[in-house]
C-alpha cells in the first residue's frame, strides 16, 4: 500500500472502511459503534448512543460544544450503512480500502459515504488544534439505514425527544461526486414514491377472450406511464439548463401474477419506482393516476409500498443565514458549483420535514459516479482535499 503525504487522515478513512469487513455491510454493529467511540475519545467529544427503534440500529452523536451553546446547533450527518457487493465484480476486495499506485482508494462507501462521515472527523481535529472553537455548538450524528430508506435511523430520530433537545438550526449531509470540475450543492429532493398497483380482472381459460381482463388493464396503465416517462425524457433532452433531478421518473421495477400459461389471472400486480419533480403538484399527479386507473376499466387497488410527502427545498436566498455563510465559504475557496435537486433520497428529506434547512454535498469531483456501483474508489488527494473544504465550511456556518 503506497504511503500518501497526510496519511493519517487517510488511515482513519481506511480504518473506518476495513471495519466493515468485520461487519459484512449488513447492519451498523458494535464494531463500527466502537470504531466512532475511539473517535470521539480522541477528539476529545462527548459521545451518545441512542437506539431510536432497536439495539441492531444505533445512531452515535458526537458533542463538539460551542461558545454560545444557547444557538441553534449544526449537526454534520452522514450513514454509516451501505449496499450490497458481488465481490466477483470487483478488481479490489471491496472492504479492503486497497490504495493502488495512481492513489485511488478501493472500497465499498468510499464514495457513498464513509469519505464525508470521516472528512468531518478530520475537519474537526484539524480545527481543534488550531484552538478554534465554534460558536453553536456542532454534533456529528452517524445513523443507520438510509440505505433501505431511513426508517430505523434517521426518520425516527428526528421525532425523538433527544433530537429535539439538541436546537438544530442546520444540517450538512451527502451529496453526490461530479465528474467534472464543478462541486454540486443540493438543496431539495424530489417526493418518493414506491406505488404497487394491484389490478383485478375476469379469471377464466387461456383459449378466451374474456371481457375487463387484468392484461387488458395491465397495458393501458403501463402504457400511459411509460408514456408520460417519454415526455419526461424529452424534456430533459431538449432543455440543457435541467438535470434528471429537475424532472419525474417513472419506472416499472416489479411485476407479479399468474398461476400457469393457460389460465387468465384474476389478479396481477405492477411495481412502479417514482421519483416526483419538487415542481410537480403530487395531489394532482396521484389524481391522474387514480383517473388512468379508472380509464383502464376499475378494479385496480393503489398500494403505496412508500409514499413520501411533498418536502419544501431549502431556501438557498438572504432569508437563509445558514445558506448565505455556507455559499460564501465555498465562494471564498473558489469552488466552481452547481445548485441542484437531489435525484435519489437521503437523510435530508426527513431532517427538512421537520422544519430545518438542510443542503447535500460531498466534495468530490473529477471522479467517475461509483457509488453502488462496482469497484467504488475515491483519490486519496480528494479526499484530504475535502478535508480542507470541511474546514472552512463547518467553521463558516458553526459562526454564523
Amino acid at each position: 500500500m503506497r504511503k500518501l503525504k497526510f496519511s493519517a487522515n487517510t488511515c482513519v478513512f481506511q480504518q473506518c472502511i476495513q471495519m466493515w469487513i468485520t461487519i459484512k455491510c449488513l447492519r451498523f454493529t458494535a464494531a463500527c459503534v466502537e470504531f466512532l467511540k475511539r473517535q470521539a475519545d480522541s477528539l476529545g467529544l462527548p459521545v451518545d448512543v441512542l437506539y431510536p427503534v432497536n439495539e441492531s440500529n444505533p445512531v452515535v452523536v458526537m458533542k463538539w460544544l460551542g461558545k454560545e451553546p444557547e444557538l441553534p446547533s449544526i449537526i454534520l450527518n452522514s450513514h454509516t450503512d451501505v449496499v450490497p457487493v458481488f465481490a466477483d465484480k470487483w478488481t479490489h476486495g471491496p472492504f479492503s480500502a486497497d490504495l493502488d499506485d495512481e492513489g485511488r482508494i478501493y472500497a465499498r462507501g468510499s464514495q457513498d459515504m464513509k469519505c464525508v462521515g470521516t472528512q468531518y472527523l478530520g475537519a474537526i481535529r484539524a480545527l481543534k488544534a488550531s484552538g478554534f472553537q465554534p460558536k453553536r455548538t456542532v454534533y456529528l450524528t452517524y445513523v443507520p439505514d438510509e440505505e433501505v430508506g431511513g426508517h430505523l435511523g434517521m426518520r425516527e430520530l428526528v421525532k425523538s425527544d433527544y433530537f429535539k433537545k439538541l436546537n438544530v438550526g442546520f444540517s450538512f449531509d451527502e451529496g453526490i461526486s461530479s465528474e467534472d470540475e464543478t462541486y454540486a450543492v443540493y438543496y431539495a429532493e424530489r417526493t418518493l414514491w414506491h406505488l404497487k398497483l394491484k389490478i383485478s380482472g375476469t379469471a377464466g381459460h387461456g383459449s378466451l377472450l374474456l371481457p375487463n381482463t387484468a392484461g387488458e388493464k395491465l397495458h393501458y396503465i403501463v402504457n400511459k406511464m411509460m408514456e408520460f416517462r417519454e415526455s419526461q425524457v424529452k424534456r430533459l433532452k431538449e432543455d440543457s439548463n435541467i438535470d434528471i433531478g429537475d424532472v419525474t421518473t417513472v419506472n416499472l421495477t416489479q411485476l407479479r401474477g399468474g398461476v400457469q400459461s393457460n389460465v387468465v389471472p384474476p389478479l396481477l400486480e405492477v411495481v412502479f419506482d417514482i421519483r416526483i419533480a419538487i415542481t410537480v403538484d403530487v395531489d394532482a399527479f396521484e389524481k391522474q393516476i387514480r383517473e388512468w386507473c379508472a380509464e383502464a376499466g376499475g378494479g385496480i387497488e393503489l398500494d403505496f409500498e412508500m409514499k413520501n410527502p411533498y418536502v419544501e427545498p431549502t431556501k438557498t436566498d438572504e432569508s437563509n443565514i445558514y445558506w448565505v455563510a455556507f455559499k460564501k465559504a465555498l465562494d471564498e475557496i473558489g469552488l466552481k458549483t452547481r445548485y441542484r435537486v437531489f435525484p435519489g433520497a437521503t437523510d435530508s428529506r426527513y431532517v427538512r420535514h421537520a422544519g430545518i434547512p438542510a443542503l447535500g454535498f460531498s466534495p468530490i469531483n473529477k471522479t467517475p459516479l461509483l457509488l453502488h456501483d462496482h469497484d467504488e474508489f475515491l483519490r486519496a488527494d480528494t479526499y484530504l482535499n475535502g478535508i480542507e473544504v470541511y474546514k472552512k465550511l463547518i467553521s463558516a456556518v458553526a459562526n454564523v
